[in-house]
């Protein structure tokens, strides 16, 4: 019904249990819209047991109370206390992850920067040719879910350059690193790290093979494992989603995900806007969508769209190489900061999603 690679084997796992960055800058070699030859999670052969002793300094040391206590709360959820240590066993701290989390930021980046790097020639040009290797198939999603098919490709563009860069680091490493030895965001990874083991035992993973960002993040679409559990789908009836070598399941994730945050078939995602006057606007530091159409060209913003002055809006700093500049998004600017909470990736997801629309109808219209 749709192109696919090879799905996954799905195997049973011997566990007896109950049951949301900056993409690097793309590779020397063109891009092509293929998906990454990175391993995929493999089906989970039986768990070993865990070793005996202390645990050495390449692992971590279950004995910590911390570690005890979140393995006793998972067990009284219903999980197996031998298999939940075996699989902990087997994770490995990496010193690297904490240090990205802590190091001092690099020096922030312009909007005029960030865009030039999203928007390459050769970024935009995969997304043209993913299209029309799939355009059937974008069509039925896009419809079903009603997202434009525009933004299924870009989303995943910006993500992992079309499923190109989705991560090195064993995601059962980089969730335990976080969440036993991070404190200023514990809690939330070892939540992330419970619905990565409750994932991985749904799919028939094993916990041990899967790879990712160093915060977690998996697959074409970088979902953290609570964002797998709740918004993965399969485009085909029955079947577990895949978000490493099915295109179909890809995408429909991708439109599963933004349609239940509220994306609105139809409506804008952006407006240009130019400041009258010598005065200076300041775009809020939390995207939500606190201002009005009307508020906003009450303080001499002139946006360039016909929506009525009641329409909620945000505004955006869009500052380029010689000159301020300022941009206004709506209700589906926001849905996409749901999936990134930075502007200048919603953005560039927008623009990204525009040049690739515009070559498709240049194309059509020859």
């Amino acid at each position: 019904m749709h192109a696919s690679l090879p799905r996954i084997a799905l195997l049973p796992w011997a566990l007896l249990w109950i049951h949301a960055a900056l993409c690097a800058e793309p590779a020397p070699a063109p891009l092509t819209p293929a998906l990454s030859s990175a391993p995929v999670p493999q089906a989970a052969p039986p768990m070993p047991p865990a070793p005996a002793g202390a645990a050495n300094r390449t692992h971590f040391d279950l004995d910590r109370a911390d570690i005890r206590s979140y393995i006793d709360q998972l067990v009284a959820k219903g999980l197996d206390r031998e298999q939940l240590t075996a699989v902990l066993a087997a994770a490995e701290p990496q010193p690297k992850i904490i240090d990205a989390m802590t190091r001092p930021a690099e020096k922030s980046l312009q909007w005029w920067e960030y865009r030039a790097r999203m928007l390459t020639q050769a970024r935009i040009d995969a997304g043209v040719q993913l299209w029309h290797e799939h355009k059937e198939l974008l069509d039925q999603i896009a419809i079903e879910y009603q997202v434009p098919p525009e933004y299924l490709i870009a989303v995943l563009g910006v993500e992992t350059q079309y499923g190109r860069t989705t991560g090195r680091y064993r995601v059962l490493d980089a969730l335990a690193t976080l969440g036993f030895d991070y404190p200023p965001r514990a809690n939330f990874f070892r939540k992330e790290l419970t619905e990565y083991l409750l994932l991985t035992h749904e799919q028939g993973f094993d916990p041990l093979s899967i790879h990712g960002s160093y915060a977690g993040a998996m697959g074409a679409l970088q979902f953290m494992p609570s964002s797998y559990r709740k918004f993965a789908v399969s485009a085909l009836p029955g079947a577990h989603p895949d978000l490493w070598g099915d295109w179909g399941d890809i995408f429909a994730s991708t439109a599963n995900y933004l349609h239940q945050c509220g994306w609105q078939y139809g409506g804008p995602v952006l407006a240009e806007a130019e400041l009258t006057g010598d005065q200076s606007l300041t775009p809020p530091d939390r995207m939500a969508l606190n201002d009005t159409l009307g508020a906003l060209r009450s303080r001499g913003l002139n946006i360039s769209s016909a929506l009525p002055d009641s329409t909620p809006a945000l505004l955006l700093a869009a500052p380029e190489q010689d000159a301020m500049g300022y941009r206004v998004g709506f209700q589906n600017f926001y849905v996409i900061t749901r999936y990134n909470s930075s502007p200048l990736y919603a953005m560039s997801v927008y623009d990204l999603a525009q040049a690739i629309r515009q070559h498709i109808e240049q194309e059509a219209a020859l």
